[in-house]
C-alpha cells in the first residue's frame, strides 16, 4: 500500500490511546505489526520531557506516525495542531480530524474540506477523517488528499460497518488509498472492511478496550489479512438456490 511518498506491508494502523498501561500498549502494538502508530497530538507530551509518553517505550524507527488534529473545531485550530506535530519531528503524515458535533463525533465537512486544502498548500501528507458521504469523499480527493478515511461507524463505538454501501461506493471510486476508520470493534468488523476492497483499517478502542488488548492485536492482524487475501481471491457470487458441490455428470446408479 502506497500512501504519498510511503510504502507499507502492513494495512492496520493503530491508535495508542486508552490502554491499561505502557507495557500492555507496547507489546499490542508489537504483535500487531503495524508500521503506523496514530495519536492525538493534544493528548501527547511531545515536548515535556517531564512526562511519561508511550513513545519512548519503542524503537521510533520501527515506525511512521500519523498523528491527528482531534480536538479542533475548524480548519485554522486543525492546522495549527498539525503544525505544532510537525515541529516535535513526529509527523510522517497527518490525519485531518475536525468533528463538528459533540455528541455524536461526527466530522464537520466543509472545515474539514478546508482543513484539507490549507494543509495540502503547506505540503503536508494529508488523510482527513470523513463520514461515509460518497460526495465528500471523492471532493476530497479531487482537492489532492493522499487517502480517505471514512467511518465505519461512531467513533469509538464499536459498532462495526453500519453502512456497507456507502463505503463501497467510496470504495469503488476512489482513486487513492481508503482507510476505513473509526467504530471497529471487532476482527468480524475489520476482514469485511478489507473483503469490501478498503485498503486498510485504523483503530484503537478495539484493541485497548478489550479484555486482552494483546490477543486482539493479534487477532485484528490476522482478520485484516485474511480479508484482504478473500478480497483479492474474489469471493463467489450469491445465489438463490442451492447449487450441488458434487457432479452429477457421469455418475452411474447400478445394482
Amino acid at each position: 500500500m502506497k500512501i504519498g511518498e510511503f510504502s507499507f506491508q502492513s494495512r492496520l494502523f493503530l491508535g495508542t490511546g486508552k490502554y491499561p498501561d505502557f507495557d500492555i500498549q507496547k507489546q499490542a502494538v508489537e504483535v500487531s505489526e503495524t508500521e503506523v502508530l496514530t495519536f492525538a497530538v493534544r493528548r501527547m507530551n511531545i515536548f515535556d520531557k517531564e512526562q511519561p509518553n508511550f513513545l519512548e517505550k519503542i524503537n521510533l524507527k520501527n515506525y511512521r506516525f500519523l498523528p491527528n488534529t482531534a480536538g479542533a473545531k475548524n480548519a485554522e485550530e486543525a492546522v495549527r495542531i498539525a503544525k505544532l506535530a510537525d515541529a516535535s519531528g513526529l509527523c510522517d503524515m497527518i490525519k485531518v480530524e475536525v468533528i463538528g458535533c459533540d455528541k455524536t463525533l461526527l466530522p464537520d465537512p466543509v472545515e474539514t474540506l478546508r482543513a484539507t486544502e490549507m494543509l495540502l498548500n503547506d505540503g503536508f501528507t494529508v488523510l482527513p477523517y470523513t463520514s461515509d458521504d460518497v460526495v465528500l469523499a471523492r471532493k476530497l480527493e479531487e482537492l489532492g488528499a493522499h487517502a480517505i478515511m471514512p467511518g465505519a461507524s461512531p467513533i469509538g463505538s464499536g459498532q462495526g460497518i453500519l453502512n456497507p454501501l456507502n463505503l463501497q461506493f467510496i470504495i469503488d471510486q476512489a482513486n487513492v488509498p481508503v482507510i476505513v476508520d473509526a467504530g471497529i470493534g471487532s476482527p468480524r468488523d475489520a476482514a469485511y472492511a478489507m473483503e469490501l476492497g478498503a485498503d486498510g483499517v485504523l483503530l484503537n478502542t478495539a484493541v485497548s478496550g478489550a479484555d486482552d488488548p494483546v490477543k486482539m492485536a493479534e487477532a485484528l492482524k490476522l482478520a485484516i489479512h485474511a480479508g484482504r487475501l478473500g478480497y483479492e481471491a474474489g469471493r463467489i457470487e450469491k445465489k438463490q438456490y442451492a447449487i450441488a458441490s458434487s457432479p452429477k455428470e457421469g455418475i452411474s446408479i447400478g445394482g
